[in-house]
């Protein structure tokens, strides 16, 4: 068996539909709820009122980031649907314009003219939507908008990061509220980025930063609000 037959791909970009979602939900559901947590402690809440504005930012938070996600997924996969309906109305109409277009962007690539026509016949003669599609439009199996998924991934992602700072919320003291979603929060999104680009293929290291210092600063600022805001209400 050549070698050729036991060579096994898998690429990372397959995954890119959900994995954005799902990142963005965990991150945001950290990030949202923990900064929450701090400025109303910050504030010299009660832990009832904490928990209360805890729970109410995970319950709206998953809400909003599903809404938010099909709909701007939906608008894609809209803008997707019309181009491609328009791309077969030119290759019923306009054949050999199509047939010129798509082996100009072959040739683009790198491939001489003759060879170009003969890739793009076949390529039509074959499937010609989809070739257009792909090499024309950009849109393939792993790139096109799936609105649901991206919906249910968001808002589950959303849950599980929101849940983490809140959930130690009924066992600390009220005293030590504020350094514990801090450290708990910034543990669970330096998981986050790590387990992001393993499961994209990128660099652990910048990703891990990336998280935690926008949760650093959003928690940071969350805080000092809180403080004033507790201070003027004393």
């Amino acid at each position: 068996m050549s070698r050729l037959h036991l060579h096994d791909e898998t690429h990372a970009v397959a995954r890119i539909g959900w994995l954005r979602a799902a990142v963005m939900g965990a991150n945001d559901g950290i990030v949202s709820t923990a900064s929450l947590i701090v400025g109303v402690a910050s504030a010299d809440a009660s832990r009832s009122g904490v928990l209360v504005a805890g729970v109410a930012a995970l319950i709206a938070g998953a809400m909003s980031m599903a809404a938010g996600e099909y709909v701007s997924v939906s608008s894609q996969a809209d803008t997707e649907k019309a181009d491609l309906a328009r791309e077969k109305q030119e290759l019923e109409t306009l054949p050999d314009a199509e047939r010129e277009e798509l082996a100009k962007i072959y040739e683009e690539r790198g491939v001489n003219r003759e060879t170009a026509l003969q890739v793009a016949d076949q390529m039509m003669a074959h499937d010609a939507l989809a070739t257009h599609a792909r090499d024309e439009l950009g849109i393939s199996a792993h790139t096109t908008a799936r609105p649901l998924q991206a919906a249910l991934a968001s808002a589950l992602t959303f849950t599980v990061g929101a849940a983490a700072p809140l959930s130690i919320v009924p066992f600390v003291d009220t005293a030590l509220l504020v350094p514990a979603v801090g450290v708990i929060s910034l543990i669970c999104l330096a998981i986050l980025g790590a387990l992001g680009a393993r499961a994209g293929g990128a660099p652990l290291i910048p990703s891990v930063l990336r998280v935690t210092f926008w949760g650093v600063l959003a928690m940071a600022l969350t805080a000092a609000v809180g403080q004033l805001f507790g201070a003027a209400v004393a």
